[in-house]
């Protein structure tokens, strides 16, 4: 009866595999949690059991979405970091071409067929992109649709079983064996780089309201030698580099403005905010601070995209150090958002084009700082479907294209164009802020809804075959996804270490971005104590996210040329 339901109806399969999906995906075991897109598929296994399928088109339109925003939010910082980021892209080259390298060898010993060779790559590599485009360039091989459904379902089951493996190798070799074989204590590595990069100490995500970056203190200026009185606003803020403004001045009830020639007088009632260090360094010679003597210190917060071409690469201190005190006064970096992971704000970390810096400050010292940085990410919903549909026609149509290389045909289909054309528009949009709104929540549904219906579709129709292959490689797919897994990481690891001199942390972290894998790098952070990793993640995570979906058509070439 329930089958028959599913049958009549596969948008209730749909959506059964959605929901019951995610639900399992969330259910975490250590560091260990398989994500909704896993969960989904392994829910499409069983229920296409009864046959229900969905139709091949809302797949297409689905996958296309979904790889078109992926381009689209990967853009920037993929072109960002194909220059001077060049020792953490040797790592996504080092994962590229042992995967290939280890596929081939798969090949010809299990004498895999090109499905399972591109769902092996596609599990292990913890990339699910793969999927789509393996499965449109093998379509494009003119065999019978009869082969070409069961080499598909290949994909979806090779990927399904070498996942798991792939997932808990990946997480335990970055925040378990690897520090072992460097013979590090990670957590102090980290706590190391932070306070090289200027942090004060070495905060985990659950101590930063109780210590955070950015305070307001508000003192009554004393007397005497050494104290405040006497100096100008201007003097006070140059001794600590700038790292503290004064924001408002009381004087017998009345308030002066805060400007930098305004001298301090004993008896004035200060507000002083900026960085904790350099409030806490300066509370020493101001006076004895007032509780409550003023409302909130940063009344603007702000978001915005920084596109200064002169401050790509620069650290937040050279960009603070370069610009005019004028300009910098009052404003201050409070976050910095990459690729939607949240890396540290601090004086040594490095910033890229087409990074979402976080200002504070008051509302025109803000508003200065966003024009001299970029743009203001703005506060609309509303998704330009004029710039995204003609982004998706212009993926198609380079996905048309295609050739002969060494008697190996490629083809990048619909997947790969749009992911080529999402990279470009992307790009376009960091450069003209103008053109081409798509807001973030819009473009993470546009992934989370495309990839995971296109999950759904597949892993419904690769349903009956997944038993029969499963059966047909035993335990061999498992343990070939561990090898992908370790042949690459051990290979960074030694190069990153030996050759490229990567600081620890970043080293790991970077190993979990070459493999596209949020879980190792959430679990990487919580044992190193702080987010330092989290800035080598995001290099490796930007090329690979876009390189190994493009593998998908290569892969099925050479398989296909070595069967």
């Amino acid at each position: 009866m329930i089958g028959e339901l599913l049958r009549s109806q596969p948008e209730i399969a749909l959506f059964a595999c959605l929901a019951i999906g995610y639900l399992i995906g969330s259910v975490r075991l250590g560091p260990i949690q398989l994500g909704g897109v896993c969960g989904t598929l392994i829910v499409a296994l069983v229920l296409g059991q009864s046959g229900a399928r969905l139709a091949p088109d809302l797949k297409n339109i689905a996958f296309a979405l979904f790889i078109f925003a992926l381009g689209f939010t990967g853009g920037p910082q993929f072109f960002a970091n194909i220059g001077r980021g060049w020792r953490y892209g040797v790592l996504s080259l080092i994962e590229i071409v042992a995967v290939l390298a280890l596929i081939l060898i798969a090949v010809s010993a299990m004498h895999l067929d090109i499905g399972t060779a591109a769902g092996l790559l596609a599990g292990a590599a913890t990339e699910s992109a793969v999927i789509g485009t393996a499965s449109e360039a093998i379509a494009r091989l003119g065999l019978g649709d009869a082969e070409t459904l069961r080499l598909q379902a290949n994909i979806v089951t090779a990927y399904s079983v070498s996942y798991l493996f792939g997932l808990i190798t990946i997480v335990l070799f970055t925040s378990q064996f690897a520090p072992l074989l460097l013979r590090v204590d990670l957590r102090e590595e980290a706590e190391r780089v932070w306070r090289k990069l200027g942090g004060a100490g070495a905060f985990s995500e659950g101590q930063h309201a109780a210590a955070p970056a950015l305070v307001g203190r508000a003192f009554r200026i004393g007397g005497g030698a050494g104290s405040g009185d006497g100096v100008s606003v201007r003097a006070l803020e140059e001794r600590y580099g700038y790292d503290l403004t004064v924001e408002r001045i009381e004087r017998a009830g009345a308030t002066l403005p805060a400007d930098p020639e305004t001298r301090l007088a004993t008896g004035d009632l200060v507000l002083v905010a900026g960085r904790r260090a350099a409030v806490v360094a300066a509370s020493a010679h101001l006076g004895d601070e007032v509780a409550g003597g003023f409302g909130q210190v940063f009344a603007e917060r702000v978001d915005v995209v920084m596109t200064r071409p002169d401050a790509h690469h620069m650290t937040v201190a050279q960009l603070r150090a370069q610009a005019k005190p004028e300009n910098a006064r009052g404003v201050y970096i409070a976050a910095v958002t990459r690729l939607e992971s949240t890396i540290p704000a601090l004086p040594g970390t490095e910033l890229n084009r087409g990074d979402v810096l976080t200002l504070v400050g008051a509302k025109a010292d803000v508003e200065r700082g966003a024009k001299r940085l970029g743009y203001v990410l703005p506060a609309t919903q509303k998704t330009d479907f004029v710039y995204l549909g003609l982004g998706v026609l212009v993926g198609m149509a380079i996905g048309r294209l295609g050739g002969t290389v060494g008697g190996v045909t490629l083809a990048l289909g619909t997947g790969g164009g749009c992911l080529l054309s999402g990279l470009l528009f992307g790009w376009i949009r960091s450069r003209h802020p103008l053109v081409g709104s798509l807001p973030p929540a819009a473009a993470q549904i546009l992934k989370d809804f495309g990839l995971a219906t296109f999950i759904a579709a597949v892993g419904l129709s690769a349903g009956p075959d997944a038993i029969r292959l499963v059966r047909e490689y035993g335990l061999a797919l498992p343990l070939a996804g561990i090898l992908m897994v370790l042949v690459p990481g051990l290979l960074s690891l030694w190069i990153g270490h030996a050759f490229l001199k990567l600081e620890a942390p970043m080293l790991l972290g970077a190993i979990a971005g070459q493999q596209c894998s949020t879980p190792a790098i959430s679990a990487l952070v919580g044992v190193a104590g702080n987010s330092t990793p989290v800035l080598g993640y995001t290099i490796t995570y930007a090329l690979s996210n876009i390189l190994l979906p493009l593998m998908g058509p290569v892969v099925v070439g050479l398989a296909g040329k070595l069967g």
